[in-house]
């Protein structure tokens, strides 16, 4: 898979931009850090740090999922943000296709998970020795054999919404690591940060920025 790391070349689309925070709309395909080797160096921290050299990482978003990713603009800000996601204080909204139609129209996963080490980078559902993932999770539409839902992590696990799915019984689509058959046959990962809430570095107020899904 590293081998055929061939990222998007889209310009970057900035969402919201002041003298502390900077979100992007990163896109699918590409990740967020530098992997290792020079054929993985091509990232968001990268494109966005050639704009804006002073520009921190606070978080990352899966190679293959996009939407909404933050980033500090000076120390403080990485701090402050750090410590909203570290305390689960932000809250994420993400968009998804999955293959099904859920039997409810909303719901709560909630699984412990691990790395399944002879897999890795796969995650699994461990009830021994897991850390506590809760996703909420809730029904936009339904069309024929798949659906499109709206996902709210409470935890911050990796591969935590494409895990609970695939636990529920309706993969996301397009998805190369967990989904099979017909519900991997889609040109990319249907899965979108849509929305971020946090407290803004500079006074605290409540802030919202959104990306539309491009699926």
């Amino acid at each position: 898979m590293d081998s055929a790391y061939t990222p998007p070349q889209d310009p970057l689309v900035i969402l919201h931009e002041d003298a502390e925070v900077l979100l992007v709309d990163k896109p699918s395909g590409l990740l967020s850090v530098p992997g290792k080797g020079e054929h993985l160096a091509d990232c968001l921290l990268a494109r966005v740090q050639a704009v804006f050299p002073e520009a921190l990482l606070v978080h990352r978003l899966d190679r293959d999922t996009s939407g909404v990713m933050i980033f500090a603009m000076t120390p403080h800000a990485q701090r402050h943000l750090g410590l909203q996601f570290e305390k689960r204080m932000t809250r994420k909204t993400y968009v998804a296709r999955v293959w099904g139609q859920p039997a409810a129209k909303s719901g709560t996963v909630d699984l412990p998970l691990i790395v399944d080490w002879p897999n890795r980078p796969l995650q699994m559902v461990c009830h021994e020795t897991g850390k506590p993932a809760q996703t909420d999770w809730k029904v936009i539409k339904t069309d024929g054999e798949t659906s499109r839902l709206r996902l709210f992590p409470k935890t911050g696990r990796s591969h935590q919404l494409r895990v609970h799915m695939l636990a529920l019984g309706h993969p996301i689509l397009g998805d190369p690591f967990y989904a099979t058959g017909p519900a991997r046959a889609f040109p990319r990962l249907m899965l979108h940060s849509e929305e971020l809430r946090f407290n803004h570095p500079q006074g605290g107020k409540s802030t919202k920025v959104r990306a539309r899904a491009p699926f």
